[in-house]
């Protein structure tokens, strides 16, 4: 049990305590790292998938890795947050069935440990502006790796484990529960995570129909009833999310990420890409954080 549990692991991208103003709105961002945000003054909102939730001080907030949200301030919030990618050996996020925000009211324990993060990680704020679109294109990417391997062995420790500590706030089954209320078939349940780790594969309706025992046409029914979509969107959009992941975590090109994300071509792979995140793999590189690399 232990060992399933631990089976993920963090790595810091920016911590910081910034007081944002009106100027901290933003559409449509989805980013490929997880946010948690403590609210320590003023108020805000996040929205993303018609729910509005509210942005106020004493309580702790996380945005998934492509979860969809907006983002406002009509006036003045004082916030702490923290960025940070998350790797698993078996390649499945601790959200992957939970890609929305959620909320907990927050201890003077998390207040501590944003403090804490933030001296043992001096210097990795966002510092340049507010608005992405005058982010440096690629220096973020060599900035936070180089700072990561300069780290000590305690202080890379130490920041795993309060990284691990704040992500457990939301992993409490009261906080998950009223995500659950739809419960999904066990057997629908293991092909999203089949999908998960095997999007270099084949992935055919057929083929994840009979891995299950299952006639396609039920499974397409049960597939989109319990998703929202039908296979093939839902396989494409995980495909595109594991290459935004990559190009926003590797050196990779986009022949190589292409056969990667089970794409049969690049040119497949480029259509798909601008159809689900409506720009180019290339135009997606070029503004890297245009749409996510803010707080």
């Amino acid at each position: 049990m232990i060992k399933r549990k631990f089976q993920h692991t963090f790595t810091l991208l920016n911590v910081d305590r910034v007081n944002l103003d009106t100027r901290w709105n933003y559409l449509n961002v989805i980013s490929p790292y997880n946010r948690i945000y403590y609210i320590d003054q003023g108020e805000g909102e996040l929205s993303g998938s018609g729910e509005v939730t509210k942005l106020e001080p004493g309580f702790l907030y996380i945005i998934p890795s492509f979860t969809l949200c907006n983002m406002k301030c009509d006036n003045h919030l004082g916030q702490y947050f923290v960025q940070f990618f998350e790797d698993s050996s078996d390649g499945i996020s601790l959200f992957a069935h939970h890609r929305t925000i959620l909320r907990v009211e927050a201890t003077a324990l998390d207040l501590q440990l944003f403090n804490r993060l933030l001296e043992i990680n001096p210097g990795r704020g966002i510092n340049r502006s507010d608005n992405p679109k005058v982010y440096e294109k690629d220096v973020f990417y060599k900035e936070y790796q180089e700072l990561n391997n300069l780290q000590s062995v305690a202080a890379s420790m130490e920041t795993q484990g309060i990284l691990w500590l704040l992500t457990a706030r939301f992993l409490s089954p009261n906080v998950l529960s009223e995500q659950d209320a739809q419960m999904i078939p066990v057997k629908l349940a293991e092909t999203l995570d089949y999908i998960e780790l095997n999007m270099h594969a084949e992935l055919s309706v057929n083929f994840l129909a009979s891995r299950i025992n299952q006639h396609p046409d039920y499974f397409s029914r049960q597939f989109k009833a319990y998703t929202g979509t039908r296979p093939v969107n839902y396989i494409n959009k995980k495909r595109v999310e594991r290459a935004q992941y990559l190009m926003a975590t590797t050196r990779m090109n986009y022949s190589e990420i292409s056969i990667q994300t089970g794409f049969s071509n690049l040119s497949y792979f480029s259509k798909a890409f601008k159809k689900l995140t409506g720009m180019s793999p290339r135009d997606y590189k070029k503004q890297m954080y245009l749409v996510g690399f803010h707080h």
